[in-house]
């Protein structure tokens, strides 16, 4: 990852009216408000207590780094339907509401995520997947 962000955005087009195209497909992306919607799935079950701990640091972390305007995370609701998920069951969800593309690449060097990642990680392994998007509604 580099360290400025920005450079990112070297590798990016603007079209004629200044809307960004993304680096990969080249989706056309207003510029405005992002999110960063991430599912987590432990890898083996962990106590609903050591969940919350996990979301109050991640939670924590990401609003005392002053780039989101806002983040919500959920507990996944487990439902017989569950059993056939074809990749793995999620544990939680988590959203992070950012003002725009900068502050979303910014996100993935903050200050103290790596630290919490591997902390987790050596007590309780787990995979992430995310989708970064425009506002849904």
């Amino acid at each position: 990852m580099p360290k400025d962000y920005r450079l990112i955005h070297f590798q990016q087009a603007l079209n004629e009216n200044g809307s960004i195209l993304d680096g990969h497909a080249k989706r056309l992306f207003s510029g405005g408000m992002m999110h960063h919607t991430m599912i987590v799935a432990f890898d083996d079950p962990i106590p609903a207590s050591e969940l919350d701990q996990y979301l109050k640091e991640f939670e924590e972390l990401v609003k005392g780094s002053g780039l989101v305007e806002s983040v919500a995370a959920r507990h996944h609701i487990r439902v017989p339907g569950d059993d056939h998920a074809p990749v793995a069951i999620a544990s939680a969800v988590l959203q992070l509401s950012l003002p725009d593309l900068d502050a979303l690449n910014a996100t993935f060097t903050m200050p103290g995520a790596i630290d919490l990642i591997k902390r987790w990680q050596s007590r309780h392994p787990y995979k992430a997947v995310w989708v970064n998007h425009e506002p849904l509604s």
